[in-house]
Parts: C-alpha cells; structure tokens; sequence
C-alpha cells in the first residue's frame, strides 16, 4: 500500500491485497454454478461469524439497506422501541418511524441504556426491539446478551446491527437470543464498501409483514437462497461478492475466536495510549457496557481544532475520524477494524502523539510506549 493513506477509520479500512486482487477478475454470469459458489461461500462463513444457524442472505446495499429490510420486512405496523445511545441507533430509529410506531430509549450518545426502561416499554406492548451491538459514533458497545434476554422474555422480536462488531468481536446472535442480525462488508470483515448482510430467525418469519419493499423483500431472498445453486433475487454486485468471499475466507485461516482476540488487543493498546497521554475517553461505561473493541473514541484536548489535530495525522499518512453531528469538533476516533495490526497501530499512535505535542498539548506521557506494551 506504499503511497497509500493508512485508514484508521471505523470504516472503510484497509483492504488485504487478496481481496483487491478478487476484485479485478472478469465478470461471470450471476445464475451460474460459479458465482452459487461464491454465493454459498459468503453465507457459510458470515453464519459463523455471526454466531447463528438461522438463514442469512448478502444483500447488494450498504449496511443501511439491512437496517432498512430488517424493519420494513418485520417492524410494518408494530410497537417498536428503538435503544438510541448514537448515531447509529439514531438511523435505526429513523427507520422504524418510518414503518411502524417507535418509543425511543435515548440517555445521550456514549451513554448507558437503563434495562429497566427497556422493559417496562417491552410491557406496555413493544412487539420489536432495535439496539446497535457497537456504537461507532461514540465509541461503545451495548448490551445484546441482555437486551436479547429481555426480547425473548416478552415474546418481542431483537434486530441488532452488528455491522461494527460481526468479524472483529464476539458474536454469538443465536445464544443471545437475537432474531435479525445484520453485518457490513467494509467494517471488520475488510472488504469493500457496498455489501450487507442480514440473518433472520425462524420467530421472525412468523412475524414477516404483508406488505413488504420491492427490492428489499428478504422473501424473495429467501426463495432464491434455497435454489440450487443458491442465487439472490436480482443482480448482485458480482466483483463485491468476489472480494467478500476472499475477505471472509481470510477470517475463516485467522478464526473467529482469534480475530476477535486481536482486535480487543489493539483496541486496549489505543486506550493505554489515551491513558498514558492524559486524554479522556468518550463513552460512560458500567457492568453491562463496554468501550468497543473496533473503534476507541477520545475527547479531543482543549487548544487544538478538530481540523488542525486530524489534518496534521493526515499529512503524515494517517487518517482517523472526527466526532459525528454535535459530537463533531469535541471527540476524535481511531479504528482498529480488519486487517491491521501493531504496525498500524504504533504507526496512528505515534502520528497522534506528534501532533498533539507539536501544538503545544500537555502530554503525560508515552502513548506509543504504553500501546507496545500492550501490544507485546
């Protein structure tokens, strides 16, 4: 990747040469026995790393057109509570006004949900619950175990996005009683932006609406999953579905288990760093919540811009992620998604540093030292 900026986004992130390489082959007819393959090779690998046995479809969209088929195809006319601690949980609260009626739980992005109030809304009748497992926007990671305890005690159906979490964490959709999963291709897994996936389970069929979108009809999904070979309903993004299938044969050789551990590495490596440096991290953790294992967000010092602290990383090579919406000039975030490791890590950190000391912040100490330490 020489001349190439590193990403250290919560997405895009940077891509292994394999997956570029799956990309740029000739084009092959999407009905035959060799894109099936392909086909069939995607949904293997993303039930594993979604922890599920349930069905599970690729759908050519981003992870919005997921978010979206999971509430159109389910939430149509329903009681939904949308737990919104970010911007993500935001957009899956948006979606649902748009199907069905939404109460949302919302105690400020970075902040814990109360499960007392998820379920007192689960008692007056909610018949859908939505969270997002990993909170890229704020840096936090949610409670799906208990949140999926309490769905599965109210008889009401949990969709998580798992887009940020599926491929980098643990995810265990099946045992945490989750009924609509979905993941992204341009996150953990490493592949190219423009790729989702979604599972469904077998309570949420029993709940599929009548009225569905066209395109976005997992339905149909479903009737042309079970063909042989397995096909999607309309044209697919063939050289997408290529690189995915190479990106998840990647997490296949690396392990689930392993992958996720690798990630949480880097993940407290960049935190031992902020520590070390005097900075605070963003989100409010307790019991239940935890700071993310794929994105670290950081309140931005007092004395530097948002634009003069991630421009001067740019310049040298590296790029990181402001805060979203109100977040923005007030927080920054470091990815630590896919395919990198301590290199990258000690490379962003010690840009990072740099640039703070150049700007006259007040640093406590060795952010890059601390980070190899965890690294080692």
């Amino acid at each position: 990747m020489e001349n190439e900026p590193l990403l250290m986004l919560p997405g895009p992130v940077p891509m292994p040469e394999r997956v570029r390489q799956a990309m740029m082959r000739q084009a092959i007819n999407h009905r035959s026995a060799a894109f099936g393959e392909v086909y069939a090779d995607c949904m293997r690998v993303l039930k594993t790393v979604s922890g599920t046995a349930n069905d599970l479809f690729v759908i050519s969209g981003s992870g919005t057109a997921a978010m979206e088929a999971a509430v159109a195809n389910f939430g149509r006319g329903r009681r939904i509570v949308s737990l919104v601690n970010g911007k993500f949980g935001d957009r899956l609260r948006r979606i649902g006004d748009r199907y069905g009626s939404v109460t949302p739980i919302e105690p400020g992005w970075g902040m814990p949900f109360d499960l007392s109030a998820v379920e007192s809304a689960l008692e007056a009748g909610a018949e859908v619950v939505t969270m997002v497992h990993n909170e890229t926007s704020a840096g936090i990671r949610n409670p799906a175990r208990e949140v999926g305890k309490l769905a599965q005690e109210h008889g009401a159906l949990f969709i998580m996005d798992g887009i940020t979490s599926i491929g980098g964490d643990v995810v265990e959709a099946d045992r945490w009683g989750v009924d609509v999963a979905i993941a992204g291709s341009q996150k953990c897994l490493a592949a190219p932006a423009g790729l989702s996936a979604i599972s469904v389970s077998g309570k949420a069929w029993d709940m599929l609406a009548e009225d569905r979108p066209f395109y976005l009809d997992l339905e149909a999904y479903r009737k042309s999953a079970a063909k042989s070979p397995p096909e999607t309903p309309y044209t697919p993004a063939v050289p997408l579905f290529f690189a995915l299938r190479e990106a998840l044969l990647i997490v296949e050789e690396e392990g689930v288990l392993p992958r996720a551990a690798r990630h949480e590495q880097m993940a407290q490596a960049v935190r031992s760093a902020a520590r070390a440096w005097g900075l605070d991290l963003f989100p409010v953790i307790d019991d239940i919540h935890a700071y993310s294992n794929t994105v670290t967000a950081i309140t931005l010092p007092e004395g530097i811009s948002d634009a003069g602290f991630r421009g001067g990383v740019r310049d040298l090579g590296v790029v990181i992620a402001g805060g979203q919406d109100h977040l923005k000039g007030r927080i920054f975030r470091i990815g630590t998604m896919g395919a990198v490791g301590a290199p990258e890590i000690l490379a962003t950190l010690a840009a990072v540093e740099r640039v703070l000391r150049r700007h006259g912040i007040p640093v406590a100490g060795d952010g890059v030292q601390a980070a190899a330490e965890v690294m080692e």
